[in-house]
């Protein structure tokens, strides 16, 4: 069996795309931030009292996109052309949905992981002060388009 992120010798390396053309390439990300009522409420009636929570989520998922090669070793650092991060109040949480695009080598599913995830994290940041029963959880892809491999979506 051979591994594309090992060297014969078993090491750690980043597999080589020099060679490979640039193609328009989507991945959509999602996850759920699970919050106590008194949460959702305090997001529903915009009284979080470091501020607007969902604006601070968003423009951290999109930052996260851009920073997902600095946190995961082996991915390579692309241009991330376009990133949208999407929230969605619901009785039990708030839903998040990132969509990253590129026209690079390859894909730009971490980026969309890396997305959701980083604005989880900011969405709980903001709210843990008002209970610190917040959670985050169901951080999946969900469809990604272009490359070798084709287009994907989860049924």
């Amino acid at each position: 069996m051979t591994f594309t992120h090992l060297d014969g010798a078993g090491h750690a390396r980043m597999v080589d795309v020099t060679e490979k053309l640039p193609t328009v390439r989507s991945a959509t990300a999602t996850g759920f931030v699970h919050c106590p009522p008194g949460v959702i409420a305090a997001l529903r009636d915009d009284t979080v009292p470091k501020g607007d929570a969902f604006a601070v989520a968003r423009i951290a998922g999109i930052s996260g996109a851009k920073r997902c090669a600095e946190l995961l070793p082996l991915a390579h650092v692309i241009g991330v052309h376009g990133a949208s991060v999407d929230l969605e109040l619901a009785d039990d949480g708030v839903a998040i949905a990132a969509t990253v695009r590129t026209a690079d080598r390859t894909g730009v599913e971490m980026e969309a992981f890396t997305a959701v995830s980083v604005a989880a994290l900011a969405l709980v940041d903001m709210v843990k002060g008002l209970d610190k029963g917040v959670w985050i959880g169901e951080i999946r892809l969900e469809a990604k388009t272009g490359g070798k491999s084709g287009d994907w979506f989860r049924e």
